[in-house]
């Protein structure tokens, strides 16, 4: 009888300790989650938007059943990211208003769980850039929906900028900025200056933030309709893979190498895998000394066969979007997402 209570005893301790440290291991890593999510749309025809397509009568036929099916979908792969743990932030670009954002979210982590950041942009289409974050491991210090404007087209609207200062898991000051730049439409070079002023804006901010705080955590994350070696990202941005050597100015682009050395992609074009959802962060979150840092390596796609389709014109399982012009296949996104994990230096 005493050999048996030690030997519970012995389990109850073992136990507990087991837990403890997986609740620590938990605490040491913020996660941080970047999807084009194509387009989150609800089912109402919104005046002075063009999303007229996106409702029962519209030209796509999108019904309640479908808006349903997507937000399943999306929040299923979501939830796949990190099997401990939801994320603590998510970008999602695409999403039509912040009460898809809300019902996605919800579906996610259940109702208040999430708490959203987001503003209707001036997008003629009505797709807007948004954040979510988790309650429990983020607090917003502030805000700020960056205008872009483009010098030689100023009647062309596009999205904002989404700027957010904030504290992680009462350690660290990040500052996100969430992007959803000017399509490749007409042609990569043709469209690419539109691209270039957005990434001139995105630079002077963090320019600003650097010229206040040299050591301030930055991340931009997103889908930029450029690649990593496009001159928006690496020129004017000033995002590189310099592991050596970098000034504190240069940033560094997580998903870089995914894109140059290993092939990779997040948006299937004709059989081409393009790296447009990148990662980048500034030289001091790569610099383990004290709170939140993170790896070269730390980028990665999420790609799961179930949220894939066999492409038989190419040979190759692509992403399952939701449509392919107007013809619905009730996929996921036509977007893989992109995340990477912070870890905590312990003191």
């Amino acid at each position: 009888m005493l050999k048996f209570k030690i030997i519970i005893a012995l389990f109850s301790f073992f136990s507990f300790f087991i837990l403890k440290t997986n609740a620590q291991d938990k605490s040491q890593v913020f996660t941080l989650l970047s999807y084009n999510v194509e387009n989150l749309f609800d089912t109402i025809n919104t005046p002075g938007k063009r999303d007229g397509e996106f409702t029962p009568e519209g030209s796509k036929h999108w019904n309640s059943e479908r808006y349903n099916t997507k937000i399943n979908h999306l929040a299923k792969v979501i939830q796949s990211i990190n099997t401990n743990e939801l994320p603590e932030i998510i970008g999602l670009y695409e999403v039509e208003n912040k009460a898809v954002v809300n019902d996605l979210l919800a579906k996610v982590g259940g109702n208040g769980y999430y708490g959203i950041v987001h503003k209707e942009s001036p997008d003629i289409r009505g797709i807007d850039v948004a954040m979510g974050y988790r309650k429990d491991e983020f607090k917003v210090l502030s805000k700020d929906f960056i205008r872009v404007i483009y010098n030689f087209a100023p009647d062309v609207k596009t999205r904002d900028i989404l700027y957010v200062k904030g504290i992680a898991s009462q350690t660290d000051t990040l500052h996100i900025f969430l992007n959803h730049w000017s399509s490749r439409r007409g042609g990569q070079e043709k469209s690419e200056r539109k691209r270039v002023q957005t990434a001139k804006i995105v630079r002077s901010k963090v320019d600003s933030i650097q010229a206040v705080n040299k050591n301030a955590k930055i991340i931009i994350m997103g889908d930029f309709n450029d690649e990593p070696t496009n001159y928006s990202i690496s020129y004017f941005l000033q995002a590189n893979d310099k592991r050596l050597n970098a000034k504190n100015f240069e940033l560094y682009n997580l998903m870089f190498d995914k894109s140059n050395l290993e092939n990779k992609g997040t948006f299937s074009y004709r059989g081409t895998w393009n790296m447009l959802d990148n990662l980048i962060v500034s030289q001091s979150l790569l610099n383990k000394n004290k709170g939140y840092y993170t790896t070269f390596e730390a980028g990665k796609i999420f790609r799961a066969d179930w949220m894939l389709y066999y492409n038989n014109r190419i040979d190759e399982k692509t992403p399952s979007r939701t449509y392919g012009g107007k013809n619905y296949y009730g996929g996921y996104s036509d977007h893989l997402p992109v995340y990477f994990q912070l870890m905590k230096v312990n003191e």
